[in-house]
Order: C-alpha cells, then structure tokens, then sequence
C-alpha cells in the first residue's frame, strides 16, 4: 500500500522500527483496538493520523504507524516521519486515533512539542487507557491536557469512523463488540477523573 507519510514517500517503509502504511488489516484493528480493560498481547502501539495543514496544495494526510516498542515509539516517530517538513508558517490541525494512549515518556515529548510549535492543534482519541492507574502516567496524560492537546475516549462511532477511514474493510462494516460501549463510559469516567 501507499505511504502517506508525505507526499514523496513511494512505498511502506520501515524506520527506526515504526512502520508507516496507508491501511490496517481487520484482523489486526480488530484486536489492537479492542477497548478491553486487560490489553494482554497488545505489545504495540497503533496510530491512525489525519493531518490539515490548512490552506495548502498537499490537502489532508491520512495514513497509520505501527510501533514494536523496540525503538521509536509512534507517538514519537509521527513528529519526525509524518511531519519531516514541519512549517512554522502553517496552521496544523492534527487528528489521532490510537490503541491506547502515550505512555509517560511520548506524553512528555508530545507536551513539549505542542508547547514549542504553537501552531499545531492536536486530538487524540485512545481506544483504551494505558496503564491508566500509574500516576506518572496519569502525570503525563495532565501535562498533554495542559499544553493543550485534546484528549478523549474513543467513543463506538470512533471506531466505525477509524474502520471506514483507515482499514483494508473491503466495503464491510465495522460489527462493534458486545461490550463496547460500556468499555467507552469506564475509560471515558476514568480520563475525566485523571483530568479533573
């Protein structure tokens, strides 16, 4: 598949262990992305990103990385992959749509990056919590609120959105799983809590 990483990548590559694609296996979405409390197995990290730089040629970005936590972390990797040509000129507004939310060190590199360049706008919309109730973790998820970075639980229309827009579905819907919505509101209840 195509690379969307920007415009003059050709083909999928493979750097610093993250792994830049264009479209999710079902398969693979389905299992990473699950909202399950317990994410055993779920050893990696994936990011769908949607990128607008406002009033520009390129259009929107769209594209997913794929961490195996051996070397850059995605969260990490997005800023130097998917943003190698970052213009202080422009205006970002930079959508993702992750398995689980940054771990303690990616939220501290994410913060520091919302505060240096003020023109990028970021959304992050977790499918679950990562090791939600450490409290550097939760540390880290205040710091991304303070620099100004929304931060939400994907909700069940997130991830019909995330499967339409970011998975090889073949035209098929996304059949939610049975306790979908009830993993949302406990994540959902737990975030807030975190951010209050």
């Amino acid at each position: 598949p195509s690379v969307k990483c920007e415009n003059e990548y050709a083909n999928v590559s493979l750097i610093s262990s993250v792994y830049c694609r264009d479209r999710i296996d079902p398969h693979i979405f389905k299992f990473q992305f699950k909202n399950v409390e317990y994410s055993s197995g779920r050893n990696k990290t994936f990011l769908c990103y949607l990128v607008d730089k406002g009033n520009t040629a390129d259009g929107l970005l769209r594209g997913y990385l794929e961490d195996e936590h051996t070397g850059s972390h995605a969260e990490e990797a997005f800023f130097t992959q998917c943003l190698p040509h970052y213009d202080p000129a422009l205006k970002y507004t930079i959508t993702w749509y992750v398995s689980s939310s940054p771990c303690t060190a990616c939220a501290e590199k994410i913060a520091e990056v919302l505060k240096a360049r003020k023109n990028i706008k970021l959304s992050i919309f977790a499918a679950r919590l990562f090791e939600w109730e450490e409290a550097e973790i939760q540390a880290g998820l205040r710091a991304l609120h303070a620099a100004g970075c929304k931060l939400r639980v994907m909700k069940p229309l997130d991830f019909s959105y995330t499967w339409d827009t970011f998975v090889e579905n073949e035209d098929q819907p996304l059949n939610l799983w049975e306790d979908c919505k009830e993993n949302y509101e406990y994540y959902h209840e737990k975030l807030a809590d975190i951010l209050q």
